[in-house]
């Protein structure tokens, strides 16, 4: 997760023991884990209010279609952008709008 093995997370539980105490340490714990799951939440609500997951989608099938040049996900591209075929094959912005 951070780089903390197993020794690592030993020695600070022995120092966080140490310092504040074995009857302030399962309180202070237990406020820390209500604060970890608040922060998970919130960022959860942020990812769903700004549509993470469909603007990563979208922007994956886009470098797809850059990289491989799928035609199927070109087109779809295109068209999202507003961008249409000429007759001679060329694209060019559409100005039907």
């Amino acid at each position: 997760m951070f780089g903390i093995g197993m020794p690592e997370l030993i020695v600070i539980l022995i120092v966080a023991l140490i310092v504040i105490g074995p009857k302030r340490l399962p309180d202070i714990a237990k406020a820390l884990g209500k604060g970890v799951s608040e922060f998970k939440r919130g960022m959860e609500s942020v990812k769903e209010e700004l549509n993470v997951d469909e603007i990563r989608k979208d922007a994956g099938d886009l470098k797809d279609s850059l990289l491989f040049g799928s035609k199927e996900k070109a087109e779809d591209g295109a068209a999202q952008a507003g961008v249409r075929e000429t007759p001679e094959g060329k694209t060019g912005q559409n100005h039907e709008k």
